[in-house]
């Protein structure tokens, strides 16, 4: 191992770093800095998420990398959603292979060694509404929407014109008794956090198709 990669295997349980953390342990200029990265990227030691955010490769980790916490250290504020949290919650049968997310500033995707992550805008009053903070195993921290707000982003990000509850179940295959769990209160949180018409079409047809 190189000095860097030693240093993040002892300091780093996660086994993700960004160039500040590497600049908080290691003495030196921002040359330096970067010339230990670039050595250690050569010999395969760490991987280049992007620009100034590092891990170190599966050989090394001490815990299995949690891509949803990589997907809020890309590009942040974010929130998981749309079909990654829908396949999180168990909504939809898919495999997910691009992580979906919501961002607080513009749209942007990020093709990395560790997968691809798409993070879409979405204009909304409180921005953590209906989302939860997770905790795995690991230690990993991220944030995941609840169902019914990464479907409303869905609905928003793809500009579907809601009919009925039917689209939800055929198309995306969500099962009906799922959406029967959902509470009025839910519905009422984010009917009043999205200033959208669209928005505001689906949660006023889904609460009526489900007697909410």
């Amino acid at each position: 191992m190189t000095n860097l990669t030693e240093t993040f295997f002892e300091l780093s349980p996660l086994g993700l770093f960004t160039i500040q953390d590497v600049a908080a342990v290691i003495q030196g200029s921002n040359n330096k800095l970067y010339s230990l990265i670039k050595r250690a990227i050569a010999k395969e030691e760490i991987i280049r998420i992007r620009r100034g955010l590092y891990c170190l490769p599966k050989k090394y980790l001490k815990k299995h990398i949690n891509l949803y916490t990589v997907a809020q250290h890309i590009y942040g504020p974010s929130y998981i959603s749309l079909e990654s949290a829908l396949s999180w919650h168990g909504w939809i049968p898919e495999a997910v292979y691009t992580l979906t997310s919501v961002a607080f500033n513009k749209s942007k995707d990020y093709k990395t060694p560790l997968g691809i992550f798409s993070y879409s805008h979405v204009p909304q009053n409180i921005f953590y509404e209906s989302v939860e903070r997770h905790i795995d195993q690991e230690g990993y921290i991220f944030f995941m929407a609840k169902p019914l707000k990464a479907l409303v982003d869905y609905i928003y990000i793809n500009k579907i014109d809601f009919d009925s509850v039917d689209f939800l179940l055929n198309s995306l295959r969500i099962e009906k008794e799922e959406l029967n769990n959902l509470k009025s209160r839910d519905f009422d949180l984010l009917a009043d956090n999205y200033g959208n018409k669209r928005i505001t079409q689906f949660i006023t047809k889904i609460k009526k198709d489900l007697n909410k």
